[in-house]
């Protein structure tokens, strides 16, 4: 696809959202921000509104596909969005309160955050993504900050992280491996690692937007031949990922 085709592409699609009542700023994110698109690869918008927005204004634009009321995703930061058809593109959109954005980004720069489930984020996520996002997003319409990664974050973040992968490979270790109980170990393992990978990259000031390459971001990516060998030796190998993850925070986490 020809770089001006996707220059033209992006600017149509943050004009829509643009002009929703209560949208203050546009900005488009993940591979297509970054840089690191394939051809097939979405579109991922985010629709930063002040006060109040009403999804069905951007229903009213009559594209084909999904539209998520407020609170539909869990009700935290990741309050809702869209799976859209434009042009026959598929596109992604992300409400984002800006009152909320930025009561995170204040929290971050202090060291704090808290942890959130969110559907198809095995390990969860921590209220900082949204600053993540803003980090690495770019704008197209509007005005937003660009943060740098906080000290005090630096700080917090990978003890929570390595508390919570601790905690993981503790219990699946006397509730799965002790009753050979080979698939809960796998998705055990495969949670404390990503658990693992946050902590490495918070540690070195690196901000996750998502887990699709968040093993392979912290060196990790060991434990798929790990996880493969659960089912001829789940004890040793479940030792060994487990040691392999204790490493990486107390050595890798402390590189910079």
């Amino acid at each position: 696809m020809p770089e001006n085709f996707e220059e033209t592409f992006a600017e149509h699609v943050a004009d829509l959202l643009a002009g929703l009542p209560g949208v203050r700023a546009v900005a488009l994110g993940g591979s297509r921000a970054a840089g690191t698109h394939r051809d097939d690869s979405d579109w991922d918008f985010a629709l930063y509104y002040r006060g109040s927005f009403d999804p069905a204004d951007l229903r009213a634009l009559g594209l084909p596909g999904e539209v998520s009321e407020l609170g539909e995703w869990g009700g935290g930061v990741f309050n809702g969005g869209a799976w859209l058809t434009v042009e026959g593109r598929p596109v992604d959109v992300h409400y984002r309160d800006l009152a909320s954005v930025e009561h995170q980004l204040a929290e971050a720069r202090q060291g704090r955050f808290h942890w959130e489930p969110l559907a198809f984020h095995l390990a969860g996520i921590p209220s900082y993504l949204v600053v993540a996002e803003l980090a690495g997003n770019r704008v197209l319409r509007g005005q937003l900050p660009r943060p740098q990664y906080p000290e005090p974050l630096r700080e917090s973040a990978p003890t929570f992280w390595h508390a919570a992968a601790e905690r993981t490979l503790a219990y699946a270790k006397s509730g799965y491996v002790a009753h050979g109980r080979i698939t809960e170990t796998a998705a055990s393992v495969g949670v404390a690692g990503l658990q693992t990978a946050h902590a490495v990259l918070a540690a070195r000031g690196e901000w996750v937007t998502n887990e699709k390459t968040l093993l392979a971001r912290a060196g990790l990516r060991e434990l798929d031949a790990l996880v493969a060998g659960l089912a001829h030796d789940l004890p040793g190998a479940f030792a060994t990922a487990a040691a392999l993850l204790d490493i990486a925070v107390r050595d890798r986490a402390q590189r910079t």
